[in-house]
């Protein structure tokens, strides 16, 4: 498994197989911290979320299905 970077504000991700600039399955583990507010019937509601860590474990091209040609590519302006 090869990791994928995250897109930054320069750059972004494309399918070097299909072009696709635009729908990717993306597989990621993360730790969070949550504060969870219970109302008085049970249900609970998360109001505040903390990502403590994120790992991108894969993306996958919704196009063409292929997970081993994602790349980053800079963003149109980003060079401006």
């Amino acid at each position: 498994m090869t990791t994928v970077p995250l897109p930054t504000a320069e750059t972004r991700w494309r399918c070097a197989l299909c072009g696709n600039l635009t729908r990717f399955d993306v597989t990621r583990s993360s730790k969070v911290i949550e504060y969870v507010h219970l109302d008085l019937a049970g249900e609970s509601k998360v109001e505040e979320r903390e990502v403590v860590s994120e790992t991108i474990e894969s993306v996958r091209c919704r196009w063409c299905n292929a997970v081993d040609q994602i790349e980053l590519v800079d963003r149109p302006g980003a060079g401006s």
